[in-house]
């Protein structure tokens, strides 16, 4: 089931046969930066060259970052020019607007992979 949301984001609650080894890699990677931590989210995305990246919510009193936006900061920071996928692990039933803005920043086409806590993808942001 596809849907568009208010922000022009196609959404899809089944990632069906899109979802792959490499797409369940990234999940877990986005699990144990959650977990290592205990932040609120923690994330992971694939670059062009297949590169991954994990990265946990950032909340300093200086600095706020979403684990999303930290993980596509350190993939830019590495060199990093596009992405092949993004996953969150997230209390949340869907991922933050500015999170799913900073994959689209690189690639506007990239799946963002929504999962919940036991790694179970609940959304799939296009």
């Amino acid at each position: 089931m596809a849907e568009l949301d208010d922000g022009g984001a196609h959404r899809d609650r089944d990632a069906g046969a899109e979802f792959g080894p490499e797409d369940a890699k990234i999940v877990t990677l986005a699990r144990s930066a959650r977990a290592r931590t205990g932040a609120a989210e923690g994330a992971a995305v694939r670059d062009q060259d297949g590169r991954t990246y994990a990265a946990a919510t950032v909340a300093l009193p200086s600095l706020t970052l979403t684990a999303l936006q930290a993980a596509v900061a350190a993939a830019v920071s590495s060199g990093a020019t596009a992405l092949e996928a993004a996953a969150v692990v997230t209390d949340a039933a869907t991922a933050e607007a500015g999170s799913v803005a900073a994959v689209r920043d690189l690639t506007a086409d990239a799946p963002v992979f929504v999962a919940d806590p036991s790694g179970s993808i609940v959304d799939v942001v296009r």
